[in-house]
């Protein structure tokens, strides 16, 4: 059974999962619309990807005899200056990610609760992994600058991305 800290804690985070996915949704509008379909689909499957991370914390909270509590989602941004400033908002918004994880284990670790412990490792390499996906692509764009050939590459190699199903919702298919 939950702690009623941890209980918050999950529900916010379900909440911030979702803000994840509605600005890589605004994201993928943003690319789309500026000619770069390949980056537009790399944000879409990042869009389904934060789907399935709040899916995760639902299917723990309930699976733990918790109640889901769902909020509103605070608005997000629908305009940048470039694509490499995306990414580079990317990268941000998935170290804020990061510290929010790394909190939840923190109060998991305090509340001696080691389920939500178990679940939230998964989230922690998650989390390097999106880290060094967003540093990659900065690093990419930093390189070519203002070559357009080079972007047109990088918007096909990003559009050939396709969306896998996370593990751990995998693991409860089944269920």
């Amino acid at each position: 059974m939950l702690s009623k800290k941890i209980e918050e804690a999950l529900n916010a985070q379900i909440n911030a999962e979702m803000w994840s996915a509605y600005l890589y949704m605004s994201m993928a509008s943003y690319c789309h619309f500026n000619g770069q379909s390949g980056i537009g689909k790399w944000f879409e499957v990042q869009f389904k990807e934060e789907q399935d991370h709040a899916m995760i914390f639902f299917n723990h909270i309930i699976s733990r005899n918790g109640k889901v509590t769902l909020k509103p989602i605070d608005a997000v941004p629908n305009d940048w200056k470039s694509i490499l400033d995306v990414f580079k908002t990317t990268l941000d918004h998935e170290q804020k990610i990061t510290q929010l994880i790394n909190n939840l284990f923190t109060l998991s670790t305090q509340e001696n609760d080691y389920a939500t412990q178990s679940m939230l490792k998964w989230f922690i390499d998650e989390q390097v992994e999106e880290e060094d996906n967003a540093q990659t692509i900065i690093d990419n764009l930093n390189m070519i600058k203002d070559n357009g050939y080079g972007l047109y590459m990088i918007d096909k190699e990003l559009g050939v991305r396709t969306y896998t199903v996370a593990a751990p919702l995998l693991a409860n298919a089944g269920k």
